[in-house]
């Protein structure tokens, strides 16, 4: 798991998609739904790893991503690769739902 920025929002999820799909957690430390879905997260990428960068965003501090990606509503999870957006979904979802939603994202 890696925290991103602003600043460094480009190095470590749009280049790094090129090689291997970064997973982008936006979230913000006031959310409920976020503290409930962080620990999903963070199992599943221990699970799925070296088949997903697992990369989280707060979106109180870096707004300028989050708008750029569109981010209405936090939690926000957007799956990159290839530098792109290829999926994403809004709010806590069951771990077996996410876990189905990765492998059919992961092929």
């Amino acid at each position: 798991m890696v925290d991103v920025n602003d600043a460094n929002f480009d190095k470590e999820v749009i280049e790094k998609s090129k090689k291997i799909p970064v997973l982008v957690d936006f979230w913000a430390g006031w959310c409920g739904p976020c503290m409930m879905l962080k620990p999903i997260l963070e199992k599943l990428s221990k699970e799925f790893d070296g088949k997903m960068i697992l990369a989280k965003i707060d979106v109180q501090e870096n707004q300028e991503k989050a708008g750029k990606y569109d981010v209405m509503s936090i939690p926000s999870v957007k799956l990159f690769k290839d530098g792109k957006i290829v999926d994403e979904f809004v709010g806590v979802q069951p771990e077996e739902t996410i876990r189905k939603w990765l492998k059919l994202n992961l092929k």
